[in-house]
């Protein structure tokens, strides 16, 4: 018998990677690789400037300024008092440079006393400049971040920005799709920080290369928006082009009434559409990866790569490599559990949200940091900032030892301006732990918050459900 006509008109079934680059492509070009159609571009203060300048020199203007933005995020002091001087050499003329070609090209500037100033990562989603659907890039390999919104979004270099501002396209090789899928439940004090560590950690920093990284399963959608956010933004560290998660009812929930959303009927038509950016039930991937969430545990890094993380209650390997070991100044066999820190750092673009915040307060209140403890948290926005602040917290961190922060990326990485002392050990919610990242010399342990706020109370790298 003969398969009727229509049966083999059927599409395949895609993944939601496949639609979202579908949809975006322009042309496919000869010897491979793509013109894609570009949605949003955002701009740093720290390669903002010779970007948009490179394109004036050229005599390019951007195409559509309406799809630029650019902010203050990177080397702005985050002090009080903050002004656009800077501990980093020359950091000042970042900044005014980047005001001048921003306000020349028509674009809009999150500038430092803005009341929406923050890391690019934190506050496109809080205005809603991320949609689900949309190409979003920036020159920040921390974009991937925004993937959480459904969005495909990814770092890209200044001459890149410089053609997706002259042309709203950038030509792109399309990478293979992978799905992780974290089944089961997270334990009581375990974070999506942890998630993505467990998975770096098990499957290595190049894991996913050449992927596009979909995160699935009932552990990731029971997450909130932010805890997504956490979990798309350390893709990178694990290689993958993008990470990103399928829209439901939290992400519409989140970006309605946002700045950027669309409104009235446009928002409905849109949520219609969202609701329809899903991988098809039978899709293949090219790679598949499953995870038990029960089984994930806090996790902190040990050496200088975001695979070198364990258990928190383990040792280190016995087959760690040297080198890493010697920078960081453990051994093999060793648990990190008692390990002594100097310092401890909450905020950026990784864990600096009000969600976090809340979180780290809920364990430091009515107590005391260790003496000997430099302690910061640096919100995530000065949205971040200023509602964390009615809540209280702000109170609790200071009344607990810790800085209070103007917004920022601050010491998430050390651009020659403020830095840890050198060789201190940190504990720090950040995504990097490189050797020197946050400060000549300085050893750092990446964490989740309440890892982070549990050590600053016992002065070592400490299990933070003990607290719970």
């Amino acid at each position: 018998m003969l398969m009727p006509k229509w049966r083999l008109l059927l599409p395949e079934p895609s993944t939601l990677f496949d639609s979202l680059w579908d949809s975006h492509v322009i042309s496919t070009l000869p010897g491979g690789g793509a013109l894609l159609a570009i949605d949003r571009v955002f701009l740093h203060e720290r390669t903002g400037a010779s970007a948009l300048n490179a394109l004036a020199e050229a005599g390019r203007a951007v195409a559509d300024p309406a799809r630029v933005f650019a902010v203050t995020d990177h080397i702005v002091d985050t002090r009080p008092g903050r002004t656009d001087q800077t501990l980093m050499p020359g950091g000042q003329a970042f900044i005014t440079e980047t005001r001048t070609a921003a306000n020349a090209a028509g674009i809009t500037l999150f500038d430092v006393d803005d009341p929406d100033q923050g890391i690019v990562h934190v506050i496109s989603p809080e205005m809603g400049i991320v949609l689900p659907g949309c190409t979003l890039v920036a020159p920040d390999s921390h974009t991937c971040t925004q993937g959480a919104f459904g969005a495909l979004a990814w770092g890209i270099g200044s001459s890149e920005a410089e053609h997706a501002m002259a042309t709203g396209t950038l030509r792109l090789n399309k990478p293979k799709s992978m799905r992780v899928r974290f089944s089961g439940t997270l334990s009581k004090g375990v974070t999506p920080k942890d998630m993505i560590m467990t998975l770096i950690a098990r499957h290595g920093a190049a894991g996913g290369k050449g992927h596009a990284v979909e995160f699935a399963g009932e552990a990731v959608r029971a997450l909130d928006m932010e805890g997504r956010m956490t979990l798309c933004n350390m893709t990178t560290e694990f290689s993958a082009m993008s990470g990103f998660v399928a829209p439901d009812a939290k992400t519409f929930a989140y970006l309605e009434d946002r700045r950027y959303a669309p409104k009235g009927s446009d928002w409905k038509q849109a949520v219609e559409h969202w609701k329809k950016l899903t991988s098809d039930t039978n899709a293949v991937f090219d790679a598949e990866i499953g995870v038990d969430a029960s089984d994930i545990t806090p996790m902190v890094s040990w050496g200088t790569s975001p695979e070198h993380s364990i258990g928190i209650n383990r040792s280190i390997p016995n087959d760690a490599s040297q080198q890493p070991l010697d920078y960081m100044a453990l051994q093999k066999g060793q648990s990190l559990a008692g390990t002594p820190i100097d310092a401890a750092f909450i905020g950026s673009c990784t864990n600096s949200r009000l969600s976090d915040l809340r979180r780290a307060s809920a364990l430091l209140k009515g107590k005391k940091i260790a003496n000997q403890i430099k302690a910061i948290c640096v919100p995530g926005s000065s949205r971040v900032k200023r509602e964390a602040e009615a809540e209280g917290i702000d109170t609790i961190f200071r009344d607990a030892g810790f800085e209070w922060r103007e917004s920022g990326c601050s010491m998430c990485f050390y651009a020659g301006g403020e830095s840890f002392a050198a060789g201190a050990r940190v504990i720090s919610t950040t995504n990097r732990n490189f050797e020197s990242r946050q400060g000549p010399g300085v050893k750092t342990h990446i964490a989740s918050p309440e890892t982070v706020v549990a050590s600053a109370l016992a002065g070592m790298v400490a299990d933070p459900r003990e607290l719970l």
